[in-house]
């Protein structure tokens, strides 16, 4: 992508990123449904089952979340270098490779230490029956962890080379392998015997494999992408690329983790609180996180969009597609901000029957808590869109920091103080999630604001 072809007025850049933001978001928004499908079909296992495979997810699920966080580093080195112009072919290819390597290295440390499962959950004291079951489910679920983070890393690839729909399309056809493997592998039809728990692992290390399998496909039957030569010479290291990706790309697996932390930490004080708040809790942050894919995915676009700019040294371009990934991302939070405060019981029917007498309490809680969540949907969509430009420009330690001090020292604080020592209890939970995200929002909204002081946006 030459340096005359980036945008150079506002509009321009602003449709530039809703092409690149669409597809992304929509590719997150089917993961969601990807991971729902496993539901769908354990849950019918029992509640024991359910339990069992929910604890061993959300362990996958952090330290996926950790490693993607190292190797999405990725994504500001190789716009930079296209943006930049300079042996793009050469230096691409050594990005990816490098990143590849990280997410190899990291998913095998995560299933090493996924074979003490059962330690970690007797140590937060489960059911020991579930926290049998959960550990035997864990070891081989983790298996799914090197082929996922390796296909995370080739949808960043092709994202930054301008093909994102390849990553619509490859999550698309992810859902419809996991559900055809969880049917056939969790009940035993066709044939096949009835694995239960450990049919829904191996369909999810199918699935895995199967989506790797595609982005190949993909990227050697595309002239564009194929020229990298992205899987090649996989052997050679590029010592230095390495160390760039992980300077970058540690701090953002920091950043997170400390936001997941925050969401899973707010959890456990509902189940101090009681089970019927927890119950609303989990409905509501359901909700929340579908919205939330959205501005993850404009700010996935950011990164790539600004960096574009800054490896092309236009200092200009780097505030426009900051600028333009911010303007689109408020629209659809207000959007979705509204949604949720004028038709709320309507987005709950989606998930629990309103009408129920037996769900009276869960929705009455789950109300409280999707007011509040609307209040922050705008605060949450800056904070994601802003820390992506940032990214962009490759400033991920101090975002690092506020993201700590924000979602901790800020949002859990509050939640721990208003939960369980005021009136407000579950509601207090949701307000410190509020201001969490909204002190992480307004400081990393600074930090964009005045780089030019702070001297980022120099190549």
């Amino acid at each position: 992508m030459a340096t005359h072809h980036l945008p150079s007025t506002f509009r321009a850049e602003l449709a530039a990123t809703l092409r690149l933001a669409g597809p992304l978001a929509l590719a997150n928004l089917l993961q969601m449904a990807v991971f729902a499908t496993d539901v769908i079909f354990v849950a019918r296992l029992g509640q024991q089952s359910l339990a069992a495979s929910s604890l061993a997810i959300a362990i996958v699920a952090l330290m996926m979340m950790g490693i993607n966080g190292v190797t999405s580093a990725v994504a500001p080195l190789i716009a930079a270098e296209i943006g930049r112009r300079r042996h793009a072919v050469r230096e691409v290819r050594r990005s990816a490779r490098m990143a590849l390597w990280v997410a190899a290295m990291f998913s095998l440390g995560a299933i090493a230490l996924s074979h003490f499962g059962e330690l970690l959950m007797t140590a937060t004291g489960q059911d020991p029956e579930v926290s049998v079951l959960s550990a035997a489910f864990l070891k081989v679920v983790s298996l799914a962890v090197l082929p996922m983070t390796i296909a995370n890393v080739l949808r960043t690839f092709v994202s930054a080379l301008g093909r994102p729909i390849f990553a619509t399309m490859i999550t698309a056809l992810a859902i419809a392998v996991n559900a055809a493997g969880n049917y056939v592998l969790v009940f035993g039809h066709f044939g096949f015997p009835a694995l239960g728990l450990t049919g829904s692992a191996i369909a999810s290390i199918t699935t895995a494999c199967a989506t790797v399998l595609a982005y190949v496909v993909a990227i050697r039957a595309d002239r564009r992408l194929r020229r990298y030569h992205v899987l090649g010479r996989l052997w050679r290291p590029e010592w230095q690329r390495l160390r760039q990706i992980l300077a970058l790309g540690l701090p953002i697996a920091a950043t997170l983790i400390a936001e997941g932390g925050l969401f899973s930490g707010a959890a456990f004080l509902m189940g101090r609180i009681g089970e019927a708040q927890l119950a609303a809790h989990t409905v509501a942050l359901q909700i929340a996180a579908f919205a939330f894919q959205v501005p993850f995915g404009v700010g996935q676009a950011a990164t790539i969009r600004v960096g574009y700019h800054y490896g092309a040294g236009n200092r200009g371009g780097v505030g426009r597609a900051g600028w333009a990934a911010i303007t689109v991302a408020m629209i659809f939070m207000v959007i979705s901000a509204s949604t949720m405060l004028l038709a709320p019981r309507f987005i709950l029917s989606a998930y629990v029957d309103v009408t129920a007498p037996q769900n009276a309490v869960l929705v009455h809680f789950a109300l409280d808590f999707l007011f509040v969540a609307a209040i922050f949907q705008l605060t949450d969509g800056l904070q994601a869109v802003a820390a992506g430009a940032l990214r962009g420009i490759q400033d991920t330690r101090v975002p690092m920091a506020i993201a700590l001090f924000g979602y901790w020292a800020a949002g859990f604080a509050t939640s721990a103080v208003l939960g369980l020592y005021t009136g407000l209890e579950g509601v207090g939970v949701w307000i410190g999630l509020a201001v969490g995200l909204t002190v992480a929002a307004a400081l990393l909204l600074a930090r964009w604001h005045w780089r030019d002081e702070f001297h980022l946006d120099r190549v």
